[in-house]
């Protein structure tokens, strides 16, 4: 049994995970604004002690961050300022006794995208991108992370795009900044409002030029999004794979390309306990 852990900006998420899915699991509230570093931690060991029990064998952590995934340290979170350079995997085997691994957010729910393919369909590359209040990319080849030399391999959401970069026109900033709520939004749209498909359709073209990135930088046979932007998938993937069959040249590439839709809340946990 290992423990899987997912920090995010909003919430904290814990899961027992046996044979790849989540058999005891609860979320909290993230750390709280101007925490410091000693709060934050007393804070994390506290909710691991709510679900840490016998026969867990390891713990698993994705941050929002680049990490030194071999010592485990955690660098400068943006969601967590008093998070410049904390030796994570040390304190916590210190207190619970387990070894503990270490990564990226995006690098762990890639893994755990990666975990719900059978055996006799599992991609050569996979990219998965998570579609939410930001952006988030993980590579998987051949069934290994590609974490780049400083974690950093998938942060193509800072490139620039437009007149910012492509994080915020593939994101739900790309929704707020034009005055819709995203949950607004999706409703709005399914009841066939016109302003709502149209920012939909808009959405997907953008996020068919981060696709074109993602064709040109690894070249994957397959692609999965997720994230809460991507259960709307209905209204923007046909801009979406317009835009990417218009401007990417290699055919061939794109004959071979597969572009799934994953909705399991349970991925950044379950991929957190597969590093």
């Amino acid at each position: 049994m290992t423990l899987g852990i997912d920090i995010g900006g909003t919430n904290l998420c814990f899961g027992l995970v046996e044979a790849g899915k989540v058999v005891q699991g609860f979320s909290v509230p993230s750390f709280t604004p101007g925490a410091t570093l000693e709060e934050t931690l007393d804070y994390l060991t506290s909710q691991i002690r709510r679900i840490f029990r016998p026969g867990v064998e390891r713990i698993g952590i994705g941050v929002p961050t680049v990490v030194d995934v071999k010592r485990g340290i955690v660098y400068d979170a943006m969601n967590i300022p008093s998070w410049k350079e904390v030796p994570l995997k040390e304190y916590l085997e210190a207190r619970f006794g387990v070894p503990v691994s270490v990564n990226n957010d995006a690098n762990c729910f890639a893994m755990g995208v990666y975990g719900t393919y059978p055996a006799e369909d599992r991609p050569e590359v996979l990219v998965a991108i998570a579609l939410g209040t930001g952006l988030g990319i993980g590579i998987v080849n051949e069934g290994r992370l590609f974490c780049g030399a400083h974690c950093g391999a998938g942060e193509l959401c800072s490139l620039p795009y437009g007149d910012s970069i492509i994080e915020d026109y593939t994101s739900k900033k790309f929704l707020t900044d034009a005055g819709w709520d995203s949950k607004e939004a999706a409703r709005a749209a399914r009841e066939g409002n016109p302003e709502a498909l149209a920012l939909f359709e808009a959405f997907g073209r953008h996020l068919g030029a981060l696709l074109c990135m993602v064709m040109f930088t690894y070249d994957p046979d397959r692609i999965a999004l997720a994230g809460g932007i991507a259960n709307n998938h209905p209204f923007f993937r046909a801009s979406m794979e317009e835009y990417l069959q218009a401007h990417f040249p290699y055919r061939k590439a794109l004959e071979r390309l597969r572009i799934d839709i994953r909705t399991d809340n349970d991925l950044p946990v379950i991929g957190a306990s597969m590093i």
